[in-house]
């Protein structure tokens, strides 16, 4: 093997490391960020939260605040840990759609139709971690 293909191997390994490994980890992270931080968010107030949910014409606020919190931040930390990985991120993709068509449905206004494709974005990286899976630095792989 020359010098050339055997440098060309070392370097699509390293490539390989990087893509299957870490890249999924910091991914992982980065999606469920938004998660945590706004479940965090709805349960240091919750009565804000609920007068959203009543404000934009749902039912059962005290339940929807609960399911909120359940999917955001259960399922964050099920993200971040890589743990039952492709079902966390098929509830999380759920709940962004079902989120935008809710909260975010006036796309006439510049910061809701922002808000709308801000969900969906995040719905797309969601798909993509249910049909790739965690990646080796999770509880996922360490099941298996």
């Amino acid at each position: 093997m020359s010098q050339y293909a055997t440098a060309n191997l070392l370097h699509r390994d390293a490539d390989s490391t990087l893509s299957h490994a870490i890249a999924p980890f910091f991914g992982r992270i980065l999606l469920s960020a938004i998660f945590l931080l706004a479940g965090a968010s709805k349960l240091a107030s919750p009565s804000a939260t609920m007068g959203y949910i009543s404000a934009v014409g749902l039912p059962f606020p005290a339940l929807g605040l609960a399911v909120a919190l359940v999917v955001e931040i259960g399922g964050g930390l099920a993200l971040v840990a890589g743990y039952r990985t492709r079902l966390a991120a098929a509830i999380l993709a759920v709940f962004s759609v079902a989120t935008a068509l809710a909260f975010h449905r006036n796309l006439a206004d510049q910061d809701m139709f922002i808000h709308f494709f801000k969900n969906i974005a995040i719905t797309g990286g969601l798909l993509q971690v249910m049909a790739f899976g965690a990646g080796r630095l999770s509880l996922d792989a360490s099941r298996t």
